[in-house]
């Protein structure tokens, strides 16, 4: 299923981006509108794991593929931004199929 370290990078990427989503558009209204606070600290938790797990997976590909420092840059600021990782997925799509 995973075919290159790229494409597992561009699935994590994907993946985060709905747990930020997830995280704006759902649990912080659960939290500040239905007084229910778990909603922010499962789904952010479970953002902060996706986070890290892209932060490893564009290190990897920095030291072990060599990639340019300013397309890890490119991809972590991406991923703080809603709608980032989305934005940046051709990118994400023709790296993959370059690496």
């Amino acid at each position: 299923m995973l075919k290159t370290p790229a494409h597992t990078l561009r699935l994590v990427a994907l993946t985060e981006g709905v747990s930020f989503i997830l995280l704006l558009a759902v649990a912080m209204p659960l939290k500040y509108w239905a007084g229910l606070p778990l909603a922010v600290a499962i789904v952010g938790w479970a953002r902060g794991v996706l986070f890290a797990a892209l932060a490893l997976l564009v290190a990897l590909m920095l030291l072990k593929y060599r990639w340019p420092l300013s397309r890890a840059i490119i991809i972590m600021i991406a991923a703080l931004l809603p709608f980032g990782p989305f934005i940046i997925d051709g990118r994400l799509k023709h790296y993959e199929h370059t690496s």
